[in-house]
């Protein structure tokens, strides 16, 4: 998706202020699951929501900055482990949260520009996103920080935008979900969300005995890197994002590329990510005996599983398979090899697996993923982000603004000409980056 330069956008910013629970809430300390604490997650994750400015919703209404803030206040009433703050426990440095009230941190911003002349660039990767979402000093880090920072930006046209930045450790994107719902509830009126907020951290934790029943590649040691002399990936002191959309045409151009018994069985999922590994794989240039991940992120709920997760559980219950081979029997294979490798990781996926991972983890002293030529994917075409409708009308554009280093997002969206699709920014070196373009443009040249 072709980016116009960004506009230069004057940004009046209130001082950031902490937002409390709206009443008292319990003084404690609650503890993270094993899931919750892992290595890979001790980072913050954005969203960014842009609104339009609607007369007849907005007519007489109060200042979206005003209404958001009074109603995080009432829904932390629920959700009051996020106004605490994170702390270590013990020698292995065990998270916990103190249930301490401090609350979280609000941002109130005013830009000199009409949302339309922002166009395509409110999606990712947003040239904007740290105006929009502005990284207050002192706030990014895991320990002893706010655990949330909101960010509403007024736009001169009426129009507005809010910006989240969560602490992964604490939830995943269907947490998120469900602290929006919540949150637009009791704006509109709610006293109590329809799902009550469920902590149950114990139920994604390691057994009394842990026991590791599975090969879990995603944390494969990390390796001394192998490249060859004019590979793409040593122009790694710098990293570009581009984004590409793809859409039914696009999605059909790629299934061509598969053998006709796979094609069928195969989901829009496994042929896209797929897609993905394979042309980033080439696009870097790596040694052919270098070994290559891809690690997705597969949801623990809904799953055959002893145990239910509960419906308002919103912690971090998910898992990260991967599958694994030699970058030369991936570049140079039919697109059908790494379909297969990646339907062959679900065969996996039951409760045994997931138990095998939270003993791993606890095992293994918090291991993180592997950084040894990793591509992780997050799907979040569910997630719901571009949905949230805080009285106002439902964003036109709503979810994670950009990659986070070797992770790129599944974003549902609708191109400029309306079709609905898939977008997806991906983070690489400037001449990878290329690559990766001429790759992408070879693949879908018969439907643009």
């Amino acid at each position: 998706m072709a980016i116009s330069r960004p506009l230069e956008i004057l940004m009046t910013r209130h001082k950031p202020e902490l937002v409390v629970p709206a009443a008292t809430t319990p003084r404690e300390r609650k503890h993270l699951s094993n899931i919750d604490d892992q290595g890979s997650l001790r980072f913050q994750l954005p969203l960014l929501m842009f609104y339009k400015y609607n007369p007849s919703l907005m007519e007489g209404i109060k200042d979206p900055a005003k209404v958001i803030k009074e109603g995080l206040s009432k829904t932390l009433v629920f959700y009051y482990p996020l106004a605490g703050r994170l702390t270590e426990l013990g020698n292995n440095k065990k998270l916990v949260v103190d249930c301490t009230g401090e609350g979280i941190l609000f941002v109130e911003a005013d830009a000199d520009v009409e949302l339309d002349k922002l166009g395509e660039s409110i999606k990712p990767p947003c040239p904007y996103f740290d105006q929009l979402l502005y990284n207050v000093p002192g706030s990014d880090g895991i320990i002893g920080c706010p655990l949330l920072l909101v960010q509403v930006t007024r736009f001169s046209c009426g129009g507005f935008a809010v910006g989240f930045r969560f602490n992964h450790t604490m939830t995943d994107a269907y947490g998120m979900k469900l602290f929006f719902n919540a949150l637009t509830e009791i704006i509109k009126g709610a006293s109590t969300p329809t799902i009550l907020p469920v902590w149950q951290r114990d139920i994604l934790s390691a057994r009394s005995s842990p026991c590791i029943t599975f090969t879990h590649h995603e944390f494969d040691d990390n390796e001394q890197v192998k490249c060859s002399s004019n590979s793409n990936a040593r122009d790694n002191y710098k990293l570009i994002q581009h984004s590409f959309f793809f859409g039914n045409k696009e999605i059909e151009a790629i299934r061509d590329q598969v053998a006709p018994n796979t094609r069928a069985i195969s989901t829009k999922f496994e042929l896209l990510v797929a897609f993905l590994w394979k042309c980033r794989t080439i696009a870097l240039g790596l040694d052919p005996e270098e070994t290559v991940h891809l690690t997705y992120l597969v949801n623990a709920r809904g799953k055959s599983l002893k145990y239910e997760v509960p419906l308002g559980y919103y912690g971090n219950a998910w898992v990260s398979p991967a599958t694994v081979s030699k970058a030369g029997l991936l570049c140079s294979s039919p697109l059908t090899y790494a379909v297969e490798l990646v339907k062959r990781v679900k065969h996996y996926m039951n409760e045994e697996y997931i138990r095998s991972v939270v003993d791993f983890l606890a095992i293994k002293g918090r291991p993180e993923l592997t950084k040894s030529w990793n591509f992780i994917i997050s799907d979040n075409r569910s997630a719901g982000f571009d949905e949230v409708d805080f009285g106002w009308g439902k964003p036109i554009f709503g979810g994670v603004p950009k990659a986070i280093s070797n992770i790129s997002f599944l974003v549902p969206i609708k191109n400029n000409l309306g079709e609905k699709g898939i977008l997806v920014a991906i983070s690489l070196p400037p001449l990878a980056m290329e690559k990766f373009q001429v790759v992408y443009k070879m693949t879908v040249k018969d439907v643009e």
